[in-house]
């Protein structure tokens, strides 16, 4: 039998280990989906964003901003977590398949290597502003965006923190 541990373990891959799944998945006729982010401290609006992702299809892969990749973009406060407990509670996740980390700013490499029939994105980007749009479409696949829940982001649960600690 296998253990629960186990499972949360296995759904986080390398670039390698990934491909191999993602190659039979498309192989078996499987929609094959793609979604990224920071994910630094999860919350409802984080579940919300990959229940609507998991809907697409029926595979779910995370790409997970690297912590490097997070400073870059956020600043030296950022992340939070680190990409090991991000990895963890996203890979305990029941919707998610695979969780992966990139050291890149952007998933590009990422979408251009597992090529999904899906890529899903917040309602807070447009379709000329979603990095891989374009190469998803090229191969036949989709882009979705889908509506965000008001007021819930990391940024505001680290100010409502901060906020109570003043």
């Amino acid at each position: 039998m296998t253990r629960t541990i186990d499972l949360i373990t296995n759904r986080k891959c390398t670039l390698i280990e990934a491909q191999r799944l993602v190659n039979g998945w498309h192989a078996l006729g499987h929609t094959v989906v793609f979604t990224n982010g920071c994910f630094d401290v999860i919350h409802e609006g984080h579940i919300h964003s990959l229940l609507e992702a998991a809907k697409q299809g029926d595979h779910l892969i995370v790409g997970l901003n690297s912590d490097a990749s997070i400073k870059r973009l956020k600043g030296d406060h950022r992340p939070i977590n680190n990409e090991s407990a991000r990895s963890t509670v996203l890979s305990a996740l029941i919707m998610v398949d695979i969780v992966i980390l990139f050291e890149e700013d952007t998933p590009i490499n990422l979408i251009k290597a597992f090529k999904p029939n899906v890529l899903v994105k917040g309602g807070d980007y447009t379709l000329d502003s979603i990095v891989g749009a374009k190469e998803v479409q090229m191969h036949g696949g989709r882009v979705f965006t889908h509506s965000l829940l008001e007021g819930r982001s990391t940024t505001n649960i680290i100010n409502k923190i901060s906020q109570q600690k003043s």
